[in-house]
């Protein structure tokens, strides 16, 4: 049970801190009247849940003490507060809400009705003006605590020229699950992945960097599961701190962590870089308003999401919310998610998934001056690394390719279009339906050399 006499001089960092004799636990939810921290033991013991009232601190924090917590603690918050959907308060505690921070996930999510901050049908549908008093705790994920304590012995970054970088993206489990060479258990892993016939073929094709399909935590979409399919690709995030477990050979959340951070060091010791393939445009409290209540939306939904007047979810992403990184605790937690993939996972750069998103001002507008990009840019650890931009998102002027900022990469799709539809004219020319008419598709050839020599028409430059 949590320490009522402990004194917090200073507002401890969001997340989970270790301690010699327990653990702080803080929680950002500006908006709420009260938190409460609620433990459910620990993954080898777990217990009924038992609520603690967290203390307010500065700048909307809420933290606690708790002696005798550590790695393998089972935890999660509700928040107490207004039910106000015009104004974007929708605070509900009976909805069991994930430590955005969280270094590790547990537990399957179950897709039923209570997992809506509203009331909702068997279809997941209903009015997302009532509120729904029903727990959702055995139906979601909660929160592990980890320890990052690794040895990482004598793990280098590998030294790779920006000029010299060749890129092979990759899915965890793809790349692996069906690999003769690669261990059966090991196959469609992160220790897969790490297996020595991975890295030399990776080697052999003078691949210096692979890049990761989402390996933060997500959950499939509810209307995937309604169908009977699962999100095989990942860009539903559930947790910007915690690996997604179910690429794991580990069944523990310890032993997930140390995995990722071994195969990480398999490949730095390789010589490849690792490059995380990242989303924090949305979440997968998906749907807007009318989507589920897992995390943000519980805990400050009217700071932790771009939205309208009415308090509807502003989307520019297509997949109904929006992350506000003009707020600074979500700019921050953007921040502290990258930083710690960085320091402890040692990982060498990110692809920012719908990059332009991150990149809207107050006005909506793209920014390349943006405060979450010129931080990115700034900051001591995150200017180290490859930082790539996917330029573009769905809202209005969201084509921004050779409009970010110094110290961005960008993915230039016309170069990718170029050059495929020039090596493969003829699927080119039947997608479009005109038998080729005599001409090369994508400009021919004249087309092609200007991507290949860097797309000056885009991006400018001597």
């Amino acid at each position: 049970m949590a320490d009522p006499q402990r004194v917090f001089v200073r507002t401890p960092r969001p997340g989970v801190t270790l301690e010699q004799d327990g653990a702080i636990f803080c929680v950002v939810a500006a908006h709420a009247s009260a938190v409460e921290l609620c433990l459910f033991g620990t993954q080898d013991a777990p217990a009924g849940e038992s609520r603690v009232s967290m203390t307010r601190l500065d700048c909307g924090h809420w933290a606690a003490f708790v002696p005798a917590a550590g790695p393998g603690t089972t935890y999660g918050y509700r928040a107490h507060g207004a039910w106000a959907p015009a104004a974007g308060l929708r605070h509900n505690p009976a909805k069991l809400l994930l430590d955005p921070y969280a270094g590790a996930v547990s537990a399957e999510m179950t897709w039923r009705p209570e997992v809506f901050g509203h009331v909702v049908d068997d279809a997941f549908a209903g009015d997302a003006r009532v509120r729904d008093d029903r727990d959702s705790a055995p139906f979601v994920p909660r929160g592990v605590v980890v320890s990052h304590d690794f040895d990482w012995g004598g793990d280098a970054r590998p030294q790779v020229r920006d000029a010299d970088r060749v890129i092979y993206e990759a899915h965890v489990k793809g790349l692996t699950a069906q690999h003769p060479d690669v261990p059966e258990e090991l196959r469609g892993t992160y220790a897969g992945l790490a297996h020595a016939s991975m890295t030399t073929y990776l080697r052999d094709l003078g691949v210096t960097s692979v890049e990761l399909l989402p390996v933060h935590a997500f959950v499939d979409e509810p209307h995937l599961v309604k169908l009977g399919l699962s999100n095989y690709w990942g860009y539903n995030t559930l947790g910007f701190f915690a690996p997604h477990a179910a690429y794991a050979h580990a069944s523990d959340a310890q032993g997930v962590v140390d995995e990722v951070k071994s195969m990480v060091r398999s490949l730095h010791a390789a010589g490849l870089e690792v490059i995380l393939d990242v989303v924090y445009n949305h979440t997968c409290e998906q749907g807007g308003h009318e989507g589920a209540m897992l995390s943000l939306r519980g805990l400050d939904n009217a700071t932790a999401y771009r939205l309208g007047e009415h308090g509807e979810d502003i989307d520019v992403t297509g997949c109904g919310n929006t992350l506000d990184v003009r707020e600074p605790a979500v700019m921050r937690l953007v921040l502290d998610s990258l930083r710690h993939w960085v320091s402890e996972y040692h990982v060498d750069g990110f692809r920012f998934d719908l990059a332009v998103a991150l990149g809207r001002a107050p006005g909506d507008d793209f920014d390349p001056r943006a405060a979450l990009l010129m931080a990115m840019q700034a900051d001591p650890v995150l200017s180290q690394v490859t930082l790539i931009a996917e330029p573009w998102d769905i809202g209005l002027h969201g084509w921004r390719t050779g409009q970010f900022p110094a110290g961005f990469a960008e993915w230039n799709d016309r170069f990718r279009n170029t050059v495929r539809d020039f090596w493969l004219a003829d699927l080119a020319a039947a997608s479009r339906g005109d038998g080729g008419g005599g001409q090369h598709p994508g400009g021919g050839v004249a087309d092609l050399a200007t991507r290949l020599t860097g797309s000056q028409d885009l991006v400018g430059g001597p």
